[in-house]
């Protein structure tokens, strides 16, 4: 602990060194509740070079089901399993780490601080790592803008996004997730991403609506250090090809 902050746990710091070792990463989302076949999945996308793996979902509300999904999940494969949660059902034990989001622009103060004080000795009692997450939902019409009650930026108006990330940057929050929800119609724009990397200065992560390499391209290389890839590996019936060939996009354009 350094001043009262946590300090990068060993978790943040292999994300880290993935980050600068390729450039942009991919951490593919598996659903604890939509996937018959988490850990084959998640030791494909390993083999593939994704770089962690994240488990949870806005809806997630199974524990049971969730640390069985997490507890196979890491007899499978070596990179770390990150908890994705959406509520204080999604904070399981045996994962590496989580991310401790608090989703910025919700109109219910329970997805800002309640849930995570609600959760937060949980993640202590199961020594999980937490990174300290921005989450901020974009556009709307998905489960993650429902569900949390999010007064959605609009896609056109980056500048919000800006504002609502240097917040989050001078609250101590080493990570913002730019969310467009999963299955979203509209993946978040280059151009917001661009924005908000020109201001903040931390792991930038932008999920939602990413389908296409030339996508997840254009998104890399307008700053974004991470990549979250979900409804693809969950409803695509050929998403190991494209899945290689995102991975190979992003990575070639930072």
């Amino acid at each position: 602990m350094i001043g009262g902050v946590i300090a990068p746990g060993k978790i943040e710091e292999y994300l880290k060194e993935e980050i600068k070792k390729h450039g942009t990463i991919c951490l593919p989302l598996i659903d604890s509740e939509n996937s018959t076949d988490a850990a084959s999945i998640a030791k494909k996308v390993e083999q593939m070079g994704a770089s962690a793996v994240l488990v949870g979902g806005s809806s997630a509300i199974d524990q049971l089901e969730l640390a069985q999904v997490v507890s196979e999940i890491k007899n499978f494969v070596k990179i770390p399993v990150i908890l994705f949660p959406g509520n204080v059902t999604g904070v399981s034990p045996k994962a590496d780490a989580i991310l401790f989001s608090s989703l910025l622009n919700s109109e219910n103060p329970y997805f800002i601080t309640e849930a995570q004080a609600l959760g937060a000795l949980a993640v202590k009692k199961y020594q999980i790592e937490p990174l300290p997450t921005a989450y901020i939902i974009i556009g709307e019409g998905t489960a993650a803008w429902f569900v949390g009650r999010a007064r959605a930026i609009p896609f056109h108006k980056p500048g919000l996004a800006v504002m609502y990330s240097l917040a989050a940057q001078y609250m101590g929050m080493r990570f913002v997730y730019l969310e467009a929800g999963s299955g979203a119609a509209q993946n978040v724009p280059p151009e917001m991403v661009g924005a908000v990397r020109k201001h903040y200065e931390g792991t930038l992560i932008v999920g939602g609506g990413i389908r296409s390499p030339e996508t997840a391209a254009a998104i890399a290389k307008a700053g974004a250090d991470a990549m979250v890839i979900g409804t693809m590996i969950e409803k695509d019936g050929d998403w190991q090809t494209k899945f290689a060939s995102m991975i190979k996009a992003m990575r070639s354009a930072r």
